[in-house]
């Protein structure tokens, strides 16, 4: 319920970012190459002076560096500020319907702040909830796993007693392989993916993050693309990862161990071997 319920939030903030997005291609399209976003704090702290450009203009630096240092205290200065004072001044937005203008993006940015609230609000309910699942604290230990792939993964899978082996939850992510075969002839084998969509693409993210920052994960993924016998596609490499990380998830929440690097790379056959002459090279 809370991940579809963030899914929810997530279409909205997408749709409050667009619309912003239109008011300030209609109004101030310069905006955006003074603050490469809007959504930072000092950007959108122009944005709720409601000051269209040929209104902006008329502030002194000292009176828009004074209001700024109200919400950021640093790295934002007088350069940024004649920048954006600059950009207003040769800008090309639409000067007509200004009390109009300024009243729909007050109502934007005020939409803006609510999700954001209501976002804070989640992920404080989801840390409760991750809190009283066995194995979470163990999970969270694992070098390249945060606490929105774990929220994530149980929002998909439910509660792990109601699954005797991992290869279910492979099944249902839609990673379990099959060959492509017509007649005679043996075609390529790919994953079904007749399962969740949104449990797949999490475990993709995973995986890509956990051979960036993870030990075990980035050697058993060089193994997998460089064996001589063998060797996987890196797309094929991330799907036995994501089956990896299945096991690993799943025998964690069920046994509430430690995950170890040393020994995983020590269960695979050939991978001491290997990972010794890869640090010599």
């Amino acid at each position: 319920m809370a991940k579809k319920l963030r899914d929810l939030l997530n279409v909205d903030l997408q749709v409050v970012q667009g619309q912003v997005h239109n008011w300030l291609d209609r109004y101030f399209p310069e905006f955006l190459t003074v603050f490469k976003s809007w959504e930072g704090k000092a950007a959108i702290h122009f944005l709720k002076l409601e000051a269209l450009p040929y209104e902006l203009v008329k502030y002194t630096d000292e009176e828009l560096l004074l209001s700024l240092r109200q919400v950021v205290k640093r790295s934002i200065g007088l350069k940024k500020i004649r920048a954006l004072k600059e950009a207003a001044n040769r800008s090309i937005g639409i000067r007509q319907g200004a009390a109009m203008a300024k009243l729909e993006l007050r109502a934007l940015l005020e939409k803006y702040d609510f999700i954001q609230m209501k976002f804070e609000e989640l992920d404080y309910q989801l840390d409760q909830l991750l809190d009283h699942i066995p194995g979470v604290t163990q999970m969270l230990e694992v070098s390249g796993i945060g606490r929105d792939t774990v929220a994530g993964f149980f929002a998909e899978v439910g509660d792990l007693r109601d699954y005797q082996h991992p290869r279910q939850i492979v099944k249902l992510a839609g990673l379990s392989l099959k060959e492509n075969t017509s007649g005679k002839h043996k075609g390529q084998t790919k994953i079904t993916k007749r399962g969740r969509k949104k449990l797949r693409a999490l475990l993709f993210r995973a995986a890509m993050i956990l051979v960036a920052k993870n030990k075990a994960f980035k050697a058993l993924h060089l193994y997998y693309t460089t064996r001589a016998q063998n060797p996987l596609k890196k797309m094929q490499s991330l799907i036995a990862l994501c089956n990896k990380l299945i096991r690993i998830l799943f025998s964690i929440g069920k046994k509430q161990f430690t995950f170890q690097e040393d020994k995983m790379l020590k269960d695979i056959p050939h991978m001491a071997t290997f990972v010794a002459h890869e640090t010599v090279a």
